[in-house]
């Protein structure tokens, strides 16, 4: 199998799986608990989010351990949401923004999307037209998850921050991958999740710049300082903070790797499938990313044939690959119904190899002509 759907999911690294064993096992204590057993599993979770917090360059007191991407996203609107009644996001966010954006709308909450541009950018100047006296929050993502583009997040945090409002990225797809420093890029807030760096699915963080203005989100005990109730799940945020700093640790190299490999499959497959275009933006996306969209064909039938020949790329994003309906994302670039669900995206990571990716894009080429052919007949 070539596994290249890396956007949707990641592969627990070796490094993570190895320190996590102790707390499936012998260190399997509460972190509640004041006996040794239970002192060692807090040890383990303030270790990690000290370690979570020196890669943002944050105080670790404003880490703070959730289930994943969309539960810190879901926190930070619920707050937006409580501080005021006006909330400015884009249109091609991740479902766990847009519909959490769409139930407040429901509760009367007033939402403000900002549109992008024909590779997926938000053009920050169009944010002042946006804002109002209720402004409370400015939630943009680092990097879209269908199409890579990377987003001028450290301009947007220093409009919001010159106009008192507080700045949210979903940095789900950035984190662990490209560099990030939230104290230079005016980021307030920032959401990630563990499984797409290569820690265990079901664990991630939010951080928060004054955690002492966010209201809690769970209630019960007072797991993470009253803020988010419910025992830890420590084997995965050990796991999280062993991949992170994994990742961070070879963070160039490994930059360096996926953009070769990345600019050598879009250049192959730009100049030998014809009628094919690349989605997002040329040079400001993520490192492993490659989204295109390819006429005469259905992203899921290619899918399907790819899978067939043991090669995994997806139609989407993984929160939408069972719909029929052309992606929102692919249709925010201008591209219509017809053509968008001709896309398909391919994420790589640095254990790829070219001689994978040759016969990926070889396989490519063979089932886009069969289903050109299929179509014409």
């Amino acid at each position: 199998m070539i596994y290249l759907d890396n956007a949707a999911t990641t592969k627990v690294s070796n490094r993570a799986k190895k320190a996590m064993e102790p707390y499936l096992s012998e260190m399997y204590g509460n972190p509640s608990g004041i006996y040794e057993l239970g002192r060692k599993a807090r040890d383990a979770i303030e270790k990690t989010r000290r370690m979570i917090a020196r890669a943002i360059n944050a105080p670790a007191e404003c880490i703070f351990f959730t289930s994943g991407g969309t539960e810190s996203d879901n926190w930070v609107l619920e707050n937006g949401a409580y501080m005021g009644n006006h909330i400015v996001t884009s249109s091609i966010e991740h479902p766990a923004i847009l519909n959490k954006c769409k139930q407040l709308e429901d509760n009367g909450v007033d939402i403000s999307y900002l549109e992008v541009d024909g590779k997926g950018i938000v053009h920050p100047e169009q944010i002042f037209a946006k804002l109002e006296k209720e402004t409370s929050l400015i939630s943009v993502m680092f990097a879209n998850n269908e199409i890579g583009t990377i987003e001028p997040i450290a301009e947007i945090g220093r409009i919001a921050h010159r106009n008192n409002i507080l700045f949210h990225t979903d940095a789900v797809q950035a984190f662990g991958h490209v560099p990030i420093d939230v104290k230079a890029m005016n980021i307030d807030m920032l959401s990630a999740s563990s499984h797409k760096f290569n820690g265990p699915k079901g664990v991630g963080f939010l951080y928060v710049k004054n955690p002492e203005k966010m209201l809690s989100f769970i209630y019960g005990g007072t797991q993470e300082k009253g803020m988010r109730a419910g025992t830890e799940n420590v084997p995965g945020i050990v796991g999280m903070g062993a991949a992170a700093m994994e990742a961070i640790s070879n963070m160039k190299d490994r930059m360096a790797k996926e953009v070769k490999l990345r600019n050598y499959t879009i250049n192959r497959i730009l100049h030998e499938i014809p009628q094919v275009k690349l989605n997002g933006h040329e040079t400001k996306r993520l490192p492993g990313n490659v989204n295109f969209t390819i006429r005469g064909i259905n992203g899921n039938d290619l899918v399907r044939k790819m899978d067939q020949d043991g090669i995994c790329i997806s139609a989407g994003s993984a929160c939408s690959s069972c719909s029929a309906k052309p992606s929102y994302v692919i249709k925010a670039l201008g591209i219509d119904d017809e053509q968008a669900l001709g896309t398909v995206r391919i994420t790589l990571c640095s254990d790829n190899t070219k001689e994978e990716m040759d016969y990926a894009i070889d396989k490519l080429k063979e089932n886009v002509k069969e289903l050109r052919r299929k179509d014409t007949i």
